[in-house]
């Protein structure tokens, strides 16, 4: 058989199989299951996080054998045909090579005709938002008054191009972002498929590199494979991804809390030989400072976990090191590397800007001179004697 990637092999056949879009999916179910299926849906969301998958198990549920059914069996003529884009009464239009009007009037002369096989015509038109202001004015009478077996799925990635005349004859349904924890079971589960050998951190760099999107992670890992083989070291995985190490980010880390200002510069240096990005690494350090507040007023480990997505052995350092500083010296540190992060998105000198927000990070838990002026004034002298009543 030939070679399919990761994210294609590993596609979701089942409204079950579908990850990280719960509310998506029981909606669909139970529409299914009561027969109050909508003429119109609209997927959006962020790329690569199920929309084109959802609408393809929802024309399977429509158009099995056993249905419409809310459990598709995913074997029967019809949901193989759907499954391989052959079948002849679900229609997959790509938005952004068909935006002219004489492509809608298509549309709404073959939405007239009878499913050939299932009960329904399913139309699903992806990156829907590419199509011409004439075009949408065109649709609008077919999905105002559509024949009842016809189902239109629009999706896209850019739901504020969508014509609001569209959207209000449409049933909305909003992807969300697919949380790291999510996207490292799915990974766990492919390398257990493919016999691929990784450590738990790197799962977690790869689904913190994919910003939520399934498709992403998957094809990341594919890249690993073709660099790496099936024993994939996290160092390999690092340089592939062009991410930081993070022991560069502890490194700093460090020596903010022991308040050493040249450990910290020679921690920036070190990074910029290494060739990393100055504006990557500071938004690392962010995070973790975050992490690091998060442990310091969130004292339960069960609560931690589920706001802080890394490992046991880092979330186990994360509470140890919070408990050196006062939840609001952390803030104080956030927010020097959050202006830091603000500043080199427009400064000539990133490499100053970050070592000016170190060395003030290494200097915060410093007693300041004036402090000690004002101890001084206050603590009376050795030699000073309390004056007697009868001096005054």
């Amino acid at each position: 058989m030939d070679y399919q990637v990761s994210a294609r092999k590993y596609r979701p056949g089942t409204f079950d199989d579908v990850i990280g879009q719960p509310h998506v999916v029981q909606t669909l179910m139970n529409a299914v299951s009561t027969k109050r299926v909508a003429h119109a849906y609209l997927f959006s969301g962020t790329r690569g996080v199920g929309k084109t998958t959802v609408a393809r198990i929802f024309a399977k549920a429509l158009n099995c054998a056993q249905g419409p059914t809310s459990h598709p069996c995913d074997t029967c003529e019809n949901c193989r045909e759907i499954a391989l884009g052959n079948s002849v009464d679900v229609i997959e239009i790509d938005g952004a090579s068909n935006t002219s009007v004489d492509d809608v009037r298509e549309i709404r002369e073959n939405v007239k005709f009878a499913p050939f096989r299932g009960q329904f015509r399913v139309y699903i038109i992806d990156e829907v938002h590419m199509l011409s202001n004439s075009a949408f004015n065109a649709l609008l009478k077919t999905l105002e008054e559509p024949p009842t077996h016809a189902v239109f799925v629009f999706a896209t990635t850019e739901i504020h191009k969508i014509p609001v005349t569209i959207l209000s004859r449409c049933q909305h349904y909003n992807f969300r972002r697919i949380a790291r924890s999510e996207i490292v079971q799915r990974l766990q589960h492919v390398a257990a498929q493919d016999q691929l050998t990784l450590e738990e951190r790197s799962f977690l760099a790869l689904a913190r590199a994919s910003e939520g999107s399934m498709r992403d992670a998957l094809s990341l890992l594919d890249q690993a494979i073709a660099y790496s083989g099936k024993a994939i070291s996290h160092a390999d995985l690092e340089l592939l991804l062009g991410a930081v190490p993070q022991e560069l980010v502890q490194e700093l880390i460090r020596a903010i809390l022991t308040q050493d200002s040249p450990t910290a510069l020679a921690s920036l240096a070190n990074l910029l030989d290494r060739g990393h990005d100055l504006r990557a690494f500071c938004a690392d350090v962010v995070e973790h400072i975050r992490n690091l507040l998060v442990a310091a007023v969130v004292p339960s480990t069960t609560e931690l976990k589920s706001l802080i997505e890394t490992s046991e052995e880092d979330l186990n350092q994360l509470s140890s090191d919070a408990k050196t500083m006062t939840p609001e010296q952390i803030q104080e540190l956030l927010a020097i590397f959050i202006q830091a992060e603000d500043s080199l998105r427009f400064s000539t000198h990133p490499r100053f800007v970050m070592e000016t927000a170190a060395v003030r990070a290494t200097r915060l838990l410093r007693p300041r001179p004036s402090d000690s002026l004002s101890l001084q004034q206050i603590s009376p002298s050795p030699n000073h004697k309390p004056l007697d009543a009868s001096e005054g």
